[in-house]
């Protein structure tokens, strides 16, 4: 979080500068050390600045990858991250970026510019209503008309976006705030009276939460993205440990809770284990915490934890009771709530407790395993065809659950959840809200920025791939060892699912029959690739990508029709999972 700074005096040793000198003092004084952007008329005083600074500028191939590198290198750190584009279609080009950002909770600042004050509204060439078209796709968003207020407005954008529930926060500044002289005013504290973050928790609250996990004999913790928001990753061990109670971790919230670890069942939710599911159908307890009941994961509302008494911690008061009233609502900081529940737990310890609670814990306990053998997530091979669970099988054994693995949306990204392992938190970057097709690889980039001693892993389909191709030079320009994998099945995936199971097999607009070339496509830029489509060529060429020092572009055909299951239909209850493809009905002798 952004250290808070006071209001500004001018003093007598208060320095004479630009705006945009004022913008980088600003910048640096909250520790940027990588800004991701593309350069425009407005902005050339801001990139003169930057010609000498230490402050390093990436240079992307489109602005809605500035985004989305800003928001790979925010979720790799925790840090805010930070992209830059020109009025008009260069600030419009960060719009997908943001709204990715806001959905996620992911701390973006974005810096655009805009045609000079005297201008606006005028027409101008370039010229676009910043402010008003991004005030739906950001927590919050400002228009800088007078230098004076720029110091202010910056340190104020940054603070907004990594306090409370995290988001993007957008800065517009015209030329001429750019180009103004002014003094430079040192700000040291912030002061918002409107704005309001509860952190704590109500004691009371927590009291109630804390009796409820004691009394239950089925709980289930669901948490999500809020507890790598919030760095509640070790609360969240030590209430699981200390209470022994399973948890099902969402989409968003990989690696909150190690994949190894024993009170760890998988990922709930239309692709999500059965396991998890039916544990979500039959607790008597779900302790939520930092997630938003998401449709993808509920399913049908109605039918979701029927005959649950729900605790729902939050740092967001508009997201408690916004799609499943809970029994005891908690309005505050994840870790902070955590750390007091486990305190309390560990007063109730020594406590002697009713013997049925153990004993239906155990059978609870039973029960779930129960749930995983009879239809685990099994990984599909052949001898013929790569098959895309092999494929995600294989990067799991060369990860060994501790590389940075960032996906679009879609087939690939669902197998990824499923059987890649995530033993640390801010390994798994993905589009999880919006679903945003080309956020995999400009993501790549900013986590391989912002993580250089880690291994990359850039998964992505042969849709999405194909509409972030211009980063292969960003990748290429800075010998970024970022390894991706395009999962190949010559569709759109997904959608060709959806078709196939929910349309007739009427597949329309869906077949990707034109792909380029992996080992020409990477020569172009000036690094490796290939093409593999053998099983048995699959583990060599992983192994080959991994030990290349630099870049490399593998391109994997799988089997193209291949579904992923489990899938709950649209609509339906979590526990009406389809587990695997209809089997094929017998031919019998009657004619």
């Amino acid at each position: 979080m952004s250290t808070p700074m006071s209001g500004a005096k001018v003093t007598s040793g208060a320095k004479l500068m630009s705006g945009a000198k004022m913008l980088m003092e600003c910048l640096v004084r909250e520790g940027v050390d990588c800004i991701f952007g593309y350069p425009g008329g407005v902005t050339l005083p801001l990139y003169d600045v930057l010609y000498d600074h230490p402050i390093r500028h990436v240079l992307v191939r489109h602005e809605e990858n500035a985004a989305f590198a800003a928001s790979g290198y925010a979720r790799a750190t925790g840090k805010v991250g930070v992209c830059c584009a020109t009025s008009g279609p260069g600030a419009t080009n960060l719009t997908t970026g943001l709204v990715d950002a806001l959905m996620d909770s992911i701390p973006i600042v974005a810096l655009t510019g805009q045609v000079s004050t005297k201008l606006i509204g005028s027409d101008a060439f370039q010229e676009a209503d910043t402010f008003g078209i991004t005030r739906s796709c950001t927590k919050h968003n400002y228009m800088v008309k007078r230098l004076e207020d720029l110091p202010q407005i910056v340190h104020e954008a940054f603070y907004l976006a990594n306090s409370g529930r995290p988001g993007p926060v957008l800065v517009d500044i015209p030329k001429d705030v750019f180009q103004a002289q002014g003094h430079y005013q040192p700000v040291t504290s912030i002061h918002l009276p409107g704005y309001k973050v509860f952190t704590e928790g109500h004691t009371g609250q927590i009291r109630r939460a804390a009796q409820l996990v004691q009394e239950s004999e089925r709980p289930l913790v669901y948490a999500g993205g809020g507890i790598l928001a919030a760095d509640a990753t070790a609360d969240l061990r030590e209430f699981v440990e200390k209470t022994d109670i399973p948890a099902v971790i969402t989409l968003m919230g990989l690696g909150a809770l190690s994949s190894n670890h024993p009170n760890f069942i998988s990922m709930p939710g239309m692709h999500g284990s059965y396991a998890a599911n039916m544990a979500l159908t039959n607790c008597d307890l779900l302790i939520a915490l930092g997630t938003r009941f998401d449709d993808r994961v509920t399913g049908r509302l109605a039918a979701f934890a029927p005959h649950a008494k729900v605790i729902h911690v939050d740092i967001d008061p508009a997201e408690i009771g916004k799609n499943r009233t809970p029994d005891v609502p908690i309005v505050g900081d994840v870790k902070r709530v955590l750390a007091k529940l486990n305190q309390l737990l560990g007063e109730k310890a020594e406590a002697p407790v009713e013997g049925h609670v153990p004993n239906a814990r155990r059978a609870w306990w039973r029960q779930i395993r129960e749930w995983k053998e009879q239809h685990p997530l099994r990984t599909s091979t052949s001898e013929t065809e790569i098959k895309p669970q092999h494929l995600m099988a294989e990067i799991d054994r060369l990860s060994g659950g501790h590389a940075v693995v960032t996906s679009d949306v879609g087939q690939h990204q669902m197998w990824a959840a499923q059987f890649i392992r995530f033993n640390e938190p801010r390994l798994w970057l993905n589009s999880g809200g919006l679903g945003s097709m080309g956020f995999g690889l400009p993501a790549a980039i900013g986590a391989q920025f912002a993580r250089p001693d880690k291994l990359v892993f850039s998964l992505v389909g042969d849709g999405g791939f194909q509409m972030s191709i211009p980063e292969l030079a960003t990748i290429a320009s800075h010998g970024l060892p970022i390894k991706i994998v395009i999962m190949n099945n010559g569709y759109l995936g997904m959608v060709r699912q959806w078709q196939t199971l929910f349309y007739n097999d009427r597949l329309s607009s869906v077949e990707l029959d034109c792909f380029p070339d992996a080992a020409k496509l990477a020569a172009a830029y000036g690094f490796k690739g290939r093409t593999i489509e053998k099983p048995w060529e699959l583990g060599p060429a992983l192994e080959e990508a991994v030990n290349e020092p630099g870049p490399y572009l593998l391109n994997v055909k799988v089997t193209p029709l291949e579904n992923v299951y489990p899938m709950v239909p649209a609509g339906g209850a979590i526990n009406e999972m389809v587990l695997g493809p209809p089997e094929p009905v017998a031919e019998t002798a009657v004619r």
